[in-house]
């Protein structure tokens, strides 16, 4: 849970959609911070009649006042009586006269925020401007500052933030600094960035933003013959919370829009724009190797199925018992390593789910269960959680061999159950496999084939211990244990 939600839910006096909306405003907090050029400070009412900060968020292009987090802090006695007012009164309140913080003078600006339906003030956001640094604004600066204002003022009406818009940035998405573009009612750009217009000039566009419709800039400059996203025209329009990519000469801008409203009535919009060209070729790539990877895992499985099956193949041609008991069990463990390369391959992911691996490697030796004379039933319980897939295969592998060796020799010829009980913690994985079978010829481990790949598997490639347990006539237990250091690797 994060601190805001902490923070909220200690004082006991908001709902979940309230602590929803609030990450929502938090969520934009370095918009915000941004645009004023200014500390953004997010404050909760507290059971004493006080107030607790539950955000903060720094302007990335200017110096914070805060250089210490003051995140859980409650509010500072000069301000206290203007963030009162302003979560009382449900009105922005300007201080006065400047404020000293730490002999830097400062002006503070206190935002009720009220819920979306507008009928509730849930807490107050504080504006920080250090007036040390204050120089002859740019042109720039004032725009920011104007469009600062106007998200304070939505933020008061409930506008701010729009629950339609996307609960969550996608990767890459645009801030204040990387372009922004000021739109009124009709689309029509009045200010544009240098570095908005820098992304626009290297889609091929030449002249100013400043005057023109900027969809009709993005219908000249976007080729006819490329696919373009739906919600395209609906954000350069700023007529919608939306974010969306276009492209031209090899260029991608991703855009989000952010319309500006005054009471319900739509005045115009911010649209924050951003060259992310290689961030997009990056994902391209990403995409492009994780298709290959999951072709390969596809293909190694096929291939081992076809070993499996020419295994099975030359063990129904051979005479002899015993090369033909040595070609089925190699046959099983090639197929238990197929079962693990087929999960790799329905997925991006280089971990696996081990539970549906081990569910499809039970499977497997339901074959050897139905050997005559033979009536045995496995029983899974916990379970195994996800793995790296490099320690997947061996523990696959390793279980095939223990559980099948369970039922095939220690419950040869009778009726029995193996159990196999999976149990994770911080630092262990445990597995315990039991059968009610006839248990350790003399109380002693074997010295076979099966035997020896389990001690190289568990001991050698997953550094963990493996142990066997029985009497003769009592049945037999194996416990393998795990370092949960070496599966978080």
């Amino acid at each position: 849970m994060s601190t805001l939600s902490d923070l909220v839910h200690a004082q006991g006096r908001l709902t979940d959609a309230d602590v929803e909306w609030l990450h929502r405003l938090a969520g934009d907090g370095q918009l915000l911070a941004d645009l004023a050029s200014a500390d953004i400070v997010m404050w909760i009412e507290t059971a004493d009649s006080s107030f607790v900060a539950v955000t903060h968020s720094r302007p990335s292009g200017a110096a914070t006042l805060f250089y210490r987090d003051i995140v859980g802090e409650k509010v500072r006695p000069q301000w206290r009586t203007q963030v009162q007012a302003a979560f009382e009164s449900g009105d922005i309140v300007d201080s006065s006269s400047p404020d000293w913080f730490e002999e830097t003078p400062t002006r503070v600006r206190a935002v009720p925020i009220v819920s979306g339906d507008g009928k509730r003030v849930l807490g107050v956001l504080t504006r920080h401007t250090n007036l040390g640094e204050a120089r002859m604004p740019s042109r720039q600066q004032i725009s920011f500052d104007e469009c600062a204002n106007d998200l304070f003022r939505m933020i008061t009406s409930g506008e701010f933030p729009d629950l339609s818009a996307p609960t969550a940035p996608r990767r890459g998405a645009p801030r204040a600094s990387d372009g922004l573009i000021r739109l009124d009612v009709d689309g029509i750009t009045t200010f544009a960035s240098p570095n908005a217009l820098s992304a626009f000039n290297r889609m091929g566009f030449d002249d100013e933003l400043e005057g023109e419709s900027l969809a009709e800039v993005t219908t000249r400059i976007v080729p006819p013959s490329r696919q373009v996203d739906e919600s395209l025209p609906v954000v350069v329009t700023g007529r919608a919370p939306w974010r969306t990519d276009m492209e031209a000469r090899g260029v991608t801008v991703s855009l989000r829009a952010i319309p500006l409203k005054d009471h319900g009535t739509r005045t115009g919009a911010i649209v924050l724009c951003r060259d992310v060209s290689e961030l997009r070729h990056q994902e391209q790539e990403l995409i492009t190797k994780d298709a290959t990877i999951r072709e390969i895992h596809h293909r190694v499985k096929n291939n081992l199925q076809t070993v499996a099956s020419l295994l099975r193949i030359q063990a129904r041609r051979t005479h002899s018992d015993e090369a033909r008991e040595a070609l089925t069990q190699a046959m099983r463990r090639v197929e238990s390593i197929a079962v693990v390369h087929d999960t790799l391959a329905s997925g991006l992911s280089q971990t696996v789910d081990f539970d549906e691996v081990f569910d499809r490697v039970l499977k497997l030796v339901a074959e050897v269960a139905a050997a005559p004379n033979t009536r045995a039933r496995t029983q899974l319980e916990g379970r195994f959680g996800v793995l790296p897939s490099e320690y997947a295969t061996p523990l696959a592998l390793a279980l095939t061999e223990v559980v099948t060796n369970a039922v095939e020799h220690g419950l040869a010829g009778r009726e029995g159950i193996v159990r196999i009980e999976a149990a994770r913690t911080a630092e262990m994985l445990r597995v315990t496999v039991t059968d009610s079978g006839h248990g350790l010829p003399e109380g002693r481990v074997g010295q076979g084939l099966g035997t020896q790949i389990v001690r190289t598997l568990i001991q050698g490639e997953l550094s963990g211990t493996i142990d066997w347990k029985g009497i003769e006539g009592e049945g037999t237990q194996v416990t393998i244990e795990i370092p949960m250091r070496w599966i978080n690797a």
